[in-house]
């Protein structure tokens, strides 16, 4: 077995088709014995790529858009998608068959403070007709901050990925009452990055050929059973919540089959973020992005 170090920016459920890469054995099976961490706060996965303690790393688009801005080359290049979709849920105190964006303007909303979550819930927020300078934004700290200032009960409303929100109501704390992909539509939200030189490497190739796998599988199986091989990578979540987060996100349609990124995500994440006025230019596909490496 050779080792491949994996990190990532962020891990929850919604990653899975990485997280699923090691917990349905699709690497094993291609020779890799698979190492995973969790980029430490303030600290982006990339540096894991330039100090060569991580192979491949899950990121996002958007990594890219500081140096291309300043005229220089990226250091790693974004290979693989992992979600075309925004993975966020709004979940409410009290259950709303009735809600509507609207509801949101005036109210106390807990929610990331910045980078691509805001820039994000932003977008939404334009997309669904609401001024979001009328959110009364509550910005604890990361995820686990986020989760614990809704269950201390802070906020009428907070924003989180999956397995969170399932939770919440698993624990009668909160009611998922929106989907944030499904205000922004398709994009390239999450994926894969590497350094070009890894990605001529032996290694990248069967972990494409694993990756590609996954996606799949990430698809046709049902959700309890990718649940249930993902359970000891999510020990204070119950299988039961993981397997309805993971239905969910089957049902949005983040995980599609394909693996590259497609040009169509690449701009609907430029419009994104040209909006929120992150960026100031456009950039043009193969500044940011690779094609997979071939995998035969």
């Amino acid at each position: 077995m050779t080792k491949i170090n994996i990190q990532f920016t962020l891990f929850s459920a919604f990653y899975s088709p990485l997280i699923s890469t090691m917990s349905g054995g699709f690497l094993k099976e291609e020779g890799l014995e698979p190492e995973w961490s969790v980029s430490p706060p303030g600290i982006s996965a990339i540096a894991a790529l330039e100090d060569n303690s991580a192979h491949v790393v899950q990121s996002a688009l958007s990594q890219g858009f500081g140096p291309a801005s300043k005229g220089e080359k990226p250091t790693a290049v974004h290979f693989a998608q992992v979600n075309e979709m925004d993975g966020f849920f709004l979940t409410a105190r009290q259950a709303d068959d009735d809600f509507s964006w609207k509801k949101l303007e005036g109210a106390d909303v807990v929610l990331f403070g910045g980078g691509q979550p805001l820039a994000m819930f932003k977008y939404a927020c334009h997309k669904a007709g609401i001024d979001y300078e009328k959110i009364n934004a509550i910005n604890p700290g990361g995820a686990g901050d986020i989760d614990k200032a809704f269950r201390n009960g802070q906020g009428q409303y907070v924003q989180q990925q999956g397995p969170f929100p399932q939770q919440l109501e698993a624990d009668g704390i909160g009611h998922v009452v929106a989907q944030v992909g499904k205000q922004i539509g398709p994009c390239g939200f999450s994926s894969l990055a590497a350094t070009p030189l890894w990605l001529e490497t032996d290694m990248a190739k069967a972990f494409i050929r694993a990756y590609k796998k996954t996606r799949a599988y990430m698809t046709e199986a049902p959700a309890a059973e990718i649940a249930r091989a993902e359970k000891p990578y999510f020990p204070d979540i119950d299988e039961e919540v993981l397997a309805d987060c993971i239905a969910t996100y089957q049902k949005l349609g983040c995980w599609t089959p394909h693996v590259e990124i497609t040009p169509a995500a690449f701009e609907a994440t430029l419009d994104i973020f040209e909006f929120n006025g992150i960026i100031k230019q456009r950039f043009s596909y193969d500044q940011i992005c690779a094609l997979p490496p071939a995998s035969n």
